[in-house]
């Protein structure tokens, strides 16, 4: 784990790689609230383009479910894996998806959101598998979020854990994370046999970056270097130059992505 600058990351074959990407702070800017964030059509016709010649081996890798994944990416429809990885879906293999316990969650949703309730700007997501208690709109509630959703995860017994974000708490079971999700497609067709890369911008991405680099893969950092120390051996300044570069990996001169918009 390192948090001196990092070199960017260098021109890849789109053909040789399995390509596997973070959506929020890594291909889309993050917005007050989850529903907010809007997808240039620019950067859709990268994607497709990028599905393409990486013979299908491309995969988002996200915190959101699949729902809103196809909602967002429409009329696309990737691979993806979702909710940390805890539903994942192959185009090719199927869609596994973990069960959901409702007793135990049901009461946990039902105190953050009385939390939430009581504190303006704060936000509780519920994904239907994992609840995310945002605190972006009142970051004075960090500490008063923390205690809550630690609370209740060792109140579980271990039946949840805490995932912690960029201005977020997440309540979810063990056993499932984007470094486990990426394995899994590491396995399957198109994916198996390529050299993995993994770019995301959050602590949440730094499973996914241990999986790749132990895969002899390259992971990317989406952020200002020096944020906090991570195993991320490249790094990208921010969305951008997120764009920009997958843009180079398929050659596309004929679109800029800037400030997540594109420009002809």
């Amino acid at each position: 784990m390192t948090t001196a600058a990092l070199p960017p990351p260098p021109h890849l074959r789109p053909a040789e790689i399995a390509l596997f990407l973070d959506v929020d702070g890594t291909l889309l800017e993050i917005e007050h609230e989850p529903d907010a964030v809007v997808v240039p059509k620019g950067l859709l016709r990268v994607l497709q383009a990028l599905h393409e010649a990486t013979g299908g081996a491309l995969a988002l890798v996200s915190g959101r479910p699949l729902e809103q994944l196809d909602r967002l990416f429409a009329p696309l429809r990737l691979n993806a894996a979702g909710l940390h990885g805890l539903e994942r879906r192959n185009l090719i293999a199927g869609t596994t998806r973990a069960e959901r316990k409702p007793a135990l969650f049901d009461q946990a949703r039902d105190e953050l959101a009385r939390f939430a309730g009581e504190r303006p700007g704060v936000m509780l997501e519920d994904k239907g598998l994992t609840l995310a208690l945002h605190y972006r709109g009142a970051p004075e509630e960090r500490d008063a979020a923390s205690k809550a959703v630690h609370g209740l995860a060792e109140a579980s017994a271990g039946a949840l854990i805490v995932l912690a974000g960029k201005m977020v708490f997440e309540l979810k079971p063990p056993g499932a994370d984007k470094g486990h999700a990426i394995e899994a497609f590491l396995e399957e067709p198109p994916f198996a046999g390529r050299r993995p890369v993994f770019a995301g911008d959050d602590v949440t991405d730094e499973a996914g970056f241990r999986v790749v680099n132990a895969a002899c893969g390259l992971s990317i950092r989406v952020g200002a270097a020096g944020e906090r120390a991570s195993a991320a051996v490249c790094c990208l300044d921010d969305v951008s130059t997120m764009h920009a570069w997958l843009a180079d990996v398929i050659g596309n001169g004929g679109t800029r992505l800037t400030g997540g918009r594109a420009v002809a």
